[in-house]
C-alpha cells in the first residue's frame, strides 16, 4: 500500500497544489517511517520531529492560502551531517566534535532549502570526517544497505541514500569528493549527480577544495533535478560560486537523447571490470541507442591517476585534523589515522604535481567532450 512517505517530491508538490494531501500528513508519515525502520539501517544520527512538524504546519498554511514559498514547500528533506545547520550539531561522524556549543549558521544549501519552504527532518550519517566510501563511524556505528543489510550502502553519503531509498524523506543533501554520492546511488538504486564545482555554493570551504561538491540525492531523476534547481545559485560566502543558472534543469528533462553523442568506455582503457558490470554497461548503452542516441566505443585517453587522487585526498584529511593533539587523534578510527599520517608525509611539491596531473586530465576530458557529450562507463 502506497503512503505519503512513498511519494516523490514532485508528486508531493502536485498533491499539495491539488489539495489532496497536507505537508503535515506527509511529514508525519515520513517521521513514522523513520521510527519504524530508521534504527535498523542507521540512516540518521539526528531527527528533529518537533521542528519538522512545525515547519510542515507553516507550509500547510501557505498551501491553503495558495501561496507556496518555493519549489519544495512542505517537502521533507534530510541533511548529511557535514553541513552547518542552525540549531543542530554538525559532528561529521566524529567523537572529536562537541555537540555542546552554539550552532548559529546555515550553509548555503540549507539557506536555499529554507527559502523554498523545505521541511528539514534531521541529519544523516556519514563516515568519520566523510573520508571513505562506506558509511560507518565511531559516532554512529554502521549504516547498512536498504536492500541487503549484510552489505554497505557505500559512502560517505550513505545515510542520505538509505533515507531516500526507504521513503524516509524523498530528498537528501549529500557531498561528493571522490564518489561520495555516486557510490551510494549505485549501491542503493537511487539517483544523484555530482554538480560542476561552484554550481552549488558551499561554506565553510572544504579542505578538498574543488574536488568536493554539494550534491542532491533522490529516488528519481526529476526529483534530483528539482533539488539541484533549489540549491543552485550564487552565494557570496563561496569564492568559487557560479552565477545563477539561466534555466532550470527540470525544464530540460523532456528533451530526450535523440542525436546525443555518447561514448561507451567499459574500462577507461586501463581498469579491470567484472563481467557482470561490463554487461550492465553494455545493456545501458543499447537502451540509449534504441532511444536514438549515437553510441560508440571510445576511451577518453588518460592513465590511472589514483595515486595523484590519494595525494590530494589524504593531504586534505591531514589538513582537517592538523590542530588535534596526539591524544585526540587516538580517538579517531585507526584507518583514518593512517590516512592522516600518509597525508602528512607528502610535500607541497607532491601536492602541486598531483594538481598538475588533475589539470592535464581535465584538459583531456574537455577535448574529448567536444566530440562526445556523454561518457557511459562502469
Amino acid at each position: 500500500m502506497t503512503t505519503p512517505a512513498d511519494l516523490t517530491a514532485t508528486q508531493l508538490v502536485a498533491a499539495y497544489r491539488a489539495g489532496e494531501l497536507s505537508p503535515v500528513e506527509a511529514t508525519q508519515d515520513v517521521l513514522d517511517r523513520i521510527d519504524q525502520i530508521g534504527g535498523q539501517v542507521r540512516a540518521f544520527c539526528l531527527v528533529d520531529a518537533d521542528r519538522a512538524l512545525e515547519a510542515a504546519k507553516a507550509a500547510e498554511q501557505r498551501w491553503q492560502q495558495r501561496l507556496p514559498q518555493g519549489l519544495v514547500d512542505g517537502v521533507p528533506v534530510s541533511i548529511k551531517d557535514v553541513y552547518l545547520t542552525q540549531g543542530w550539531p554538525t559532528l561529521r561522524g566524529s567523537r572529536l566534535v562537541s555537540p555542546d556549543q552554539e550552532w548559529p549558521f546555515d550553509g548555503p544549501s540549507i539557506t536555499r532549502l529554507r527559502e523554498h519552504g523545505a521541511v528539514l527532518l534531521g541529519k544523516t550519517t556519514t563516515s568519520e570526517l566523510a573520508w571513505k566510501c562506506v558509511t560507518d563511524s565511531p559516532l554512529s556505528g554502521v549504516t547498512v544497505n536498504p536492500w541487503d543489510t549484510s552489505r554497505t550502502p557505500g559512502g560517505s553519503s550513505g545515510g542520505g541514500a538509505v533515507a531516500v531509498a526507504l521513503g524516509m524523506g524523498p530528498l537528501a543533501m549529500g557531498t561528493d569528493g571522490g564518489g561520495d554520492v555516486r557510490i551510494p546511488a549505485s549501491f542503493t538504486a537511487t539517483v544523484t549527480i555530482k554538480p560542476t564545482y561552484g554550481r552549488v555554493p558551499h561554506w565553510p570551504a572544504s579542505p578538498l577544495g574543488s574536488l568536493a561538491s554539494a550534491a542532491p540525492m533522490a529516488r528519481t531523476v526529476a526529483d534530483t533535478a528539482l533539488l539541484l534547481d533549489v540549491i543552485s545559485g550564487f552565494d557570496a560566502r563561496d569564492w568559487a560560486a557560479l552565477p545563477p543558472p539561466t534555466r532550470s534543469l527540470s525544464s530540460a528533462l523532456g528533451n530526450g537523447v535523440l542525436g546525443l553523442r555518447i561514448a561507451v568506455s567499459p574500462t577507461l582503457g586501463y581498469v579491470d571490470v567484472d563481467p557482470d558490470v561490463a554487461d550492465a554497461v553494455q545493456r545501458a548503452a543499447e537502451v540509449f541507442r534504441d532511444l536514438g542516441a549515437h553510441v560508440e566505443l571510445a576511451d577518453p585517453g588518460f592513465a590511472d591517476c589514483v595515486q595523484d587522487f590519494h595525494i590530494l585526498w589524504f593531504t586534505a584529511v591531514a589538513k582537517t585534523v592538523e590542530r588535534l593533539t596526539s591524544h585526540e587523534r587516538e580517538v579517531m578510527e585507526p584507518a583514518l589515522r593512517e590516512v592522516v599520517t600518509q597525508g602528512e608525509r607528502w610535500s607541497a611539491l607532491d601536492y602541486l604535481t598531483a594538481t598538475a596531473t588533475r589539470m592535464a586530465m581535465g584538459a583531456t576530458m574537455g577535448t574529448f567532450h567536444e566530440q562526445q557529450v556523454v561518457v557511459l562507463m562502469k
